[in-house]
Formats: structure tokens, sequence, C-alpha cells
């Protein structure tokens, strides 16, 4: 009954549950020394005149902790299989967990050695006993399995088996998979109190176990959240970096007949790229953009501004109070990153030839002030398209803070209010 579980699942010559190091598997009932398997509970003794249901319900208690502080799902479902066998009294046991075709998928041992579960064979399907459970998802106990009509044996090398319990283990309404104990130690075979014992930490399995789903998912989740604030930090910095160099190449040709100037533009980009590079390698490795790194947010907007000025026909001008910037020094990254986006916006769609920057202080809140003299533009028919508006809404709001975009024959304004 108790087969091996797939290669995949379990390695038996590196002692593994997928990836992770598997428990003792040695039967213990023989001579020689034991030793208490990593990540199993200690056994607690038990003062004179506990009765074996106190003892139990202890046990019960320390086992629904110890599922709880589990979140890797592999380890659970075998730390599951393990406190199994410690409140039932079982010499062997196992978790048959159910796959999308209604057969087995995963069969988790604890009781047989590895040279046992290396002998005995294949992952077993779900046929005779174990296939009973998977029919008709109840509590099934046995004095002899070979006693039962729908017992079909054991494979060769399978070590002997007579008393079972079996007990179906359901999340959120539908059957994950089983609980298989058998040999019943210090009794002929498993009573009602037994079988209530392994149906109760069933229960709290199943809560574990969807727990360790949601760790899991909760996980994805960040990790897909993380993707789009990469992909919104490479398209607020570094392609903004590289689309403002690419204007300050192509204003390169007005200078064309001028070596010295030609000779420094093309420096001045070269930095930029550098940069621009070194901010990406940022990126990767999970750290900040270089200006706000390198430089006061001060100087840093200075330089943001001057290289988008180089590259275009606008005038850019730039007014920081001291207060203000030192106020947002921790958030120094995305207020450069607010002030690119603002810029780029304004230099590439504006159509004016003036941008007035400022970062100011007051009444309890820092304000980025962005205002160019441009035709202006439809502010809402505008929300949708691209990355720009909705990105300077998220960073703001992600600082607790607010972006208000007005536009008219004018020009437009963006002003970021980020409260102390």
């Amino acid at each position: 009954m108790l087969h091996t579980s797939l290669a995949s699942s379990i390695s038996l010559e590196g002692r593994t549950v997928r990836g992770r190091p598997a428990p003792d598997f040695r039967d213990r009932s023989g001579p020689g020394p034991r030793k208490r398997p990593l990540g199993r509970p200690r056994k607690v003794g038990y003062a004179p005149g506990v009765s074996n249901a106190e003892r139990r319900q202890k046990a019960l208690v320390s086992a629904g902790l110890a599922l709880a502080s589990e979140l890797s799902l592999p380890a659970l479902l075998q730390r599951i299989v393990e406190l199994a066998r410690e409140v039932s009294g079982a010499r062997y046991g196992a978790l048959g967990v159910l796959g999308s075709d209604g057969f087995l998928s995963d069969f988790l041992t604890d009781g047989i050695t590895p040279e046992q579960r290396s002998e005995i064979g294949n992952l077993p399907h779900g046929g005779g006993i174990l296939g009973v459970l998977i029919r008709d998802a109840k509590p099934l106990r046995l004095a002899r399995i070979s006693d039962d009509p729908r017992s079909v044996g054991f494979p060769p090398n399978h070590p002997p088996m007579t008393s079972f319990l079996g007990v179906p283990v359901a999340v959120r309404g539908s059957v994950f998979g089983n609980l298989y104990l058998t040999e019943k130690q210090g009794a002929p075979e498993f009573d009602q109190d037994d079988e209530e014992a392994v149906v109760t930490l069933a229960a709290q399995a199943a809560v574990a176990i969807e727990n360790a789903r949601l760790h899991a998912e909760v996980r994805r989740l960040a990790v897909v959240d993380e993707r789009e604030r990469i992909a919104k930090e490479l398209h607020d910095d570094i392609i903004q970096s590289l689309f403002a160099e690419g204007m300050a190449l192509q204003a390169a040709r007005a200078v064309v007949d001028d070596p010295n100037a030609i000779d420094a533009r093309l420096g001045h980009a070269v930095d930029n790229i550098d940069r621009v590079i070194r901010d990406l390698r940022n990126y990767v490795f999970g750290l900040r953009p270089g200006a706000a790194a390198d430089t006061h947010l001060d100087v840093a907007l200075r330089d943001l501004a001057s290289g988008f000025a180089e590259g275009s026909a606008v005038a850019i001008s730039v007014d920081v109070e001291p207060i203000a910037a030192s106020l947002l020094a921790g958030v120094a990254p995305d207020v450069i990153q607010l002030a690119r986006e603002a810029l780029s916006n304004a230099v590439r769609h504006s159509g004016g030839d003036r941008i007035v920057l400022s970062l100011r202080h007051g009444e309890g809140r820092s304000m980025l002030r962005i205002e160019d003299n441009g035709k202006g533009f439809d502010v809402e028919g505008s929300r949708s398209s691209g990355h720009g508006l909705g990105n300077l809404v998220a960073r703001a709001t992600d600082l607790e803070g607010s972006c208000s975009i007005e536009s008219d024959e004018r020009g437009t304004r963006v002003v970021v209010t980020i409260p102390d």
C-alpha cells in the first residue's frame, strides 16, 4: 500500500522531498539508537496519571501549531503525514494527493526506510483500499486489510500491514487527498478515538494547506507587482533618459561645423549614456537609481532639467527650496522620476519654449510643480493613453500624496503634493 512517490517528488539517494530535506524514514521499532528527525516535534513527557485522551488532545494542539507555522506546501504535506502517525500511534503513514483526474498524483510516506521505498516500486494509482477512500470520501477503519474483499494485496517487497485507518483531507469542500495509516502500535487495531484524532488533524491540515496555497499566491502576485514596478521604472527613467539623449544628439547637427561644440556635445552624450547604463545595472540588482544615490535632490533635479534643456529648444528653470529637498531626501528617487516624466511630457508634447520646475514646502506638505507655456491638451482624453499620466498619479499615490494636472491654452501645470 505505501508505495514510493515519483522521483520528481522524492529523491531516495539524496533524501529530499521536492528539493527539501526529507524526514528520517527508518523503522524506529528496530534495535539501535533512535535519532529525532529534523523538523519533527520532540515527544513531550507527561506526568503519571495523565490520561491518553489528555495526551492526545495536547498532541493535537501541538500539531495544529506546527502546521500553522509551515508555509511551504511540500514541507507541509510531509509534516501532515508525520503528525498523523504521531496522534494515531501508527507504525506507517502516507498522504495520497489527488490529481485533477481523480487518481493519485503524489504519495508521501513516513515510517519506512529509503531501501524499502526503493524496492517497493512506483507510485500507486489508487486501486484497492486506497481507491475506496478516493471513491467514498469518509473515514475507514479495518482490523485486517486482507479480510476486506476490496483489497488487492501488496506489491512484492512491501512491508506487512494489518490494521488500517484512512481519513480524507478536504480543502474548501473538495477532497485534496487522503491520509492512510497502518499497523496500530500497542493495540490490535485503530479505535474510534484514533479516528476522531486523525479527523481533527485532517481539518487542521486543510486549513494549513489553504494557508500555504494563499501564501504562494501572494508571493506570485508580489512578483507580478514587482514586474509592473520595474516596467514603470524603466519607462520613467531609462526610456525617458534615452529619449532626451536622442534629442540632444539630433540637436548636434546644428553645430556640425563647430568641432569644439560637437566634441562637447558628444562627450556629454557619452556621460549621460554611461549614467543610463549604471541606472539599468542598479535596477537589475535592486538598487536605487544612480542620480538619487549619487547627489542631493536639489542637484539631481537641476541636472535632470539641464539634460532635457540641452537636447531641445526649451529653456528650463529650476527653483528648489532647501527645506523641501531635505524633507523629501528619503523618497528622492520617486521625486526625480516624477519630475522626469513631467519634463519629458512637456518637452515632447507641449510645443512651448519655457518650462519652470519648482519644489517648495508649506503647510505640512511639499509641492513639486512643472509648468510649461505650451498649447495645452485634453487631460481627461489623455489619461488612458500610454504610461505617462497614469504613472504620475500612481507614483504620487504611492507616496501617500496626490497629483493634479491642469491644461489650457496658456499651457500645462502638473502639481504633485507630498505630505510630511
